[in-house]
């Protein structure tokens, strides 16, 4: 995941500093807030003049217009525009370099991004008020962002709002190609040191599971007294996720089949593929974890185990499933 340092979340320093120091750092990309303020141009020439990094523009007008031609004079990287502060709907240029993205808070539905799917690259999503630091992380936005990756797979998520260490390893596992980061970084004692936690460390926290799970409505989940083997396997391929859960009459969790143990049903009736049962390719006990857990608690558990996992079923008291976490964006990398 790229980190975009929010560089007015630092008030002591220079803007000259700042630049020299993230640069040593090797920060991914400049996050410039524009609250209807052509100066920020004049930070945008000086960043410029003293790195290639690529600049991340957030601008917050009535009038996004006037900033189009300055935007591709400074052939800024990245764009997002606030979608709350438009009176009518904005016609986007076709910048020759500048990616465009439509930010929008945490009150605004998702289907928003619709009428601009076209003209955008990425969608910016907001979690605390724009353009102001210091906030804190609405975990709302994690089944945002579920959602936005789901109705539109194509398109990258960036996250702007209270993203510290422990928010920052959730949205890496739910696949946010960039979060932006001000006051845990840019007020951090050693900017190195939280920009390295921003980006690769497993940092324990007291989200539950629930925050940020994929929920039941979202998983391949199947009745197991009313499946067979070759519906299991259709199920699998349909979701492409690697995995099948089974509940019982009862909804109980009855088992899981993943691709491994797909594999080793096939192997154990190799010369009678035909015969093939749906208990053969069913772990009646597969490691879960209750939805009232912590994000600390999930990963001591995943520590201790004796094998890796790339999902884990997600159970309430009564044992129902209801939902999963991946792992697969964490195993793959930056999208």
């Amino acid at each position: 995941m790229k980190i975009s340092a929010s560089i007015y979340s630092d008030k002591k320093r220079s803007i000259y500093e700042i630049i020299e120091t993230l640069n040593e750092h090797d920060i991914d990309m400049f996050h410039v807030d524009c609250n209807d303020d052509e100066k920020v141009f004049e930070d945008i020439a000086a960043i410029r003049a003293l790195s290639n990094r690529p600049i991340d523009l957030h601008i917050i007008s009535s009038t996004p217009e006037k900033y189009f031609d300055t935007i591709e004079k400074y052939k800024v990287d990245t764009v997002a525009f606030q979608l709350e502060n438009f009176h009518n709907k904005i016609n986007f240029p076709k910048f020759s370099v500048t990616k465009i993205g439509l930010a929008i808070v945490a009150d605004t539905a998702i289907s928003a991004f619709d009428a601009y799917a076209d003209a955008c690259d990425f969608i910016l999503l907001m979690t605390t008020t724009p353009g102001k630091s210091g906030g804190s992380f609405n975990t709302n936005t994690f089944r945002k962002i579920r959602q936005f990756k789901k109705e539109f797979p194509l398109k990258k998520i960036h996250v702007d709002g209270g993203v510290n260490n422990e928010v920052s390893f959730i949205l890496r596992d739910l696949g946010v190609f960039a979060s932006v980061s001000g006051s845990y970084l840019m007020q951090h004692k050693n900017i190195g040191s939280a920009l390295l936690k921003l980006k690769s460390e497993n940092a324990s926290s007291d989200f539950l599971i629930k925050d940020f799970m994929m929920t039941a409505d979202e998983l391949p989940i199947l009745n197991i007294e009313k499946t067979n083997f070759a519906q299991a396997v259709h199920c699998m391929e349909d979701y492409k996720m690697g995995f099948v859960l089974f509940k019982n009459a009862a909804n109980k969790m009855a088992g899981i089949s993943s691709n491994a143990d797909l594999r080793r049903g096939i192997l154990k009736n190799i010369k009678q593929l035909n015969e093939i049962l749906l208990n053969d390719i069913i772990n009646p006990n597969p490691i879960s974890i209750n939805e009232n857990k912590t994000t600390a608690e999930m990963l001591v558990m995943i520590k201790s185990l004796p094998f890796a996992i790339l999902f884990l079923p997600v159970v309430n008291d009564n044992n129902e499933i209801t939902g999963a976490v991946t792992f697969n964006n964490l195993i793959k990398g930056e999208a």
